[in-house]
């Protein structure tokens, strides 16, 4: 590819590493150039190379890899986790939802968590047999762990470095037939294993997960860069319509729930800061009117808003939603700038309330409005046209909605703001200046 600078390999990581991965396990890191390509398509294209091997691939940045596990304990953006009490039941679950979740468009790197069957030897001690010869299947079961898995019994030092001494049963006696005729102790004297115990060759699960105290399975995938909100209604459609078994629950999670979650908090702080303007403003203006015609360029500007990411191809995010509170601030200024300008003149330059007084005062603010507006409009441009460079992931949808919210604010302010007022401005600024006439001095900001 083009764009691929290098590429770097990490197969398995160490037993006490912080991200302990066996030898069937590598991460690929591929540092890449600047292209006229977008990333999307840039990682579309790895995907496509890659779907030819006979491997699982997850595709996705280090730093999401690390952030996605610590939210779902897995390295991927959708977590599908099945909860029930036997593992073949789990898998066939999963393997039913990977492949309906394979047919929902935007989902990427579908794969099931590797559980497996594998070669085991079972050991089951009885425990009347056991008590027939004076001894408890707890103490069978200790002995066995020694003998198969080994016991430290001392400590070699060559200089520096120290080798640790393990006792443990050779490779003929950890067989089926070996561990059958081992001796165990009793009271009575030593007697061999299959007196008191059962044992066989089968298999079993590689490897068995649990959450909560349940046994989990988890199907996991990303998403190809396309609306992640359509992306997860779907799969929770697909959820819905899957019956499950009685004992066996399914829950999704991964980084959309901490996206749902702050899109929660900021709907929250967003109607929290929209009172808050509003009750600066009535203590300033002493008009829920004025402070209405104020406030009603915050809509003006979401409109631009929602247009220009419609435009860049912006999903609603997070940093969206935080470019939408910038903005009603922002876009507030603009109102202020016109209405007290409207009451200045009408207060402390003899302006009669009509056609005359708005008109003056909106050409008397078009300077100050479009210097304002211009300043944070010019020095966003840079970050929203930086689209798919690196670090630019946040601040380039905030960029583009305050973009496009200042450029219809601005535009439509212009005859709003001014019409409203001459609409219904009369009342309140006759109150004002009633004030100012009882000795009360009123001055706009």
């Amino acid at each position: 590819m083009p764009e691929v600078k290098s590429v770097g390999r990490r197969t398995g990581r160490a037993e006490l590493d912080e991200h302990a991965e066996g030898v069937h396990s590598s991460e690929i890191d591929v540092d890449l150039h600047p292209s006229g390509r977008s990333n999307e398509a840039v990682l579309a294209d790895i995907r496509a190379r890659l779907s030819a091997l006979p491997v699982a691939v997850n595709v996705g940045q280090p730093i999401s890899h690390r952030l996605d596990h610590l939210l779902s304990g897995v390295r991927a953006e959708i977590a599908l986790k099945i909860y029930g009490p036997d593992t073949d039941a789990l898998r066939t679950l999963a393997e039913s939802f990977r492949q309906k979740l394979a047919t929902l468009p935007g989902v990427v790197d579908l794969q099931t968590e590797k559980q497996v069957r594998i070669p085991q030897v079972q050991i089951r001690v009885d425990p009347e047999r056991a008590a027939l010869h004076g001894i408890a299947p707890s103490a069978v079961t200790e002995t066995l762990e020694t003998l198969s898995n080994g016991r430290k019994v001392s400590e070699v030092v060559d200089g520096a470095r120290r080798f640790d001494v393990v006792m443990r049963l050779g490779e003929a006696d950890r067989s089926t037939n070996g561990l059958s005729s081992l001796l165990i102790s009793t009271p009575a004297g030593a007697i061999p294993l299959r007196l008191i115990a059962d044992v066989e060759e089968t298999d079993g699960p590689n490897q068995i997960q649990r959450e909560n105290g349940q046994r989990r399975i988890a199907v996991f995938g990303n998403s190809d860069g396309s609306d992640m909100a359509a992306i997860i209604a779907e799969v929770r459609r697909v959820i819905a319509g899957t019956p499950l078994p009685p004992g066996y629950t399914v829950r999704l999670e991964g980084t959309f729930q901490a996206q749902e979650e702050a899109a929660r908090l900021i709907a929250g702080l967003s109607v929290i800061s929209l009172i808050l303007i509003f009750m600066v403003l009535y203590t300033r203006y002493r008009s829920a009117v004025l402070a209405g015609i104020i406030m009603a360029n915050i809509p003006l500007a979401l409109i631009g808003s929602v247009v220009a990411l419609w435009l860049a191809g912006q999903p609603l995010s997070i940093a969206s939603m935080v470019g939408f509170i910038t903005l009603a601030g922002i876009s507030a200024r603009n109102g202020i700038l016109k209405v007290s300008h409207y009451i200045n003149l009408a207060l402390h330059e003899g302006e009669r309330f009509g056609p005359s007084l708005v008109i003056r005062g909106s050409l008397e603010r078009v300077t100050p409005v479009m210097m304002t507006a211009l300043c944070a409009g010019l020095a966003l441009v840079p970050l929203a046209l930086a689209a798919g460079e690196p670090g630019a992931e946040i601040l380039h949808p905030v960029a583009v909605t305050i973009l496009g919210g200042l450029i219809s604010s601005t535009l439509l302010d212009a005859v709003l703001t001014p019409v409203l007022f001459l609409w219904l401005g009369r009342k309140p600024l006759e109150n004002l200046m009633s004030c100012q006439g009882a000795g009360r001095p009123v001055e706009a900001f």
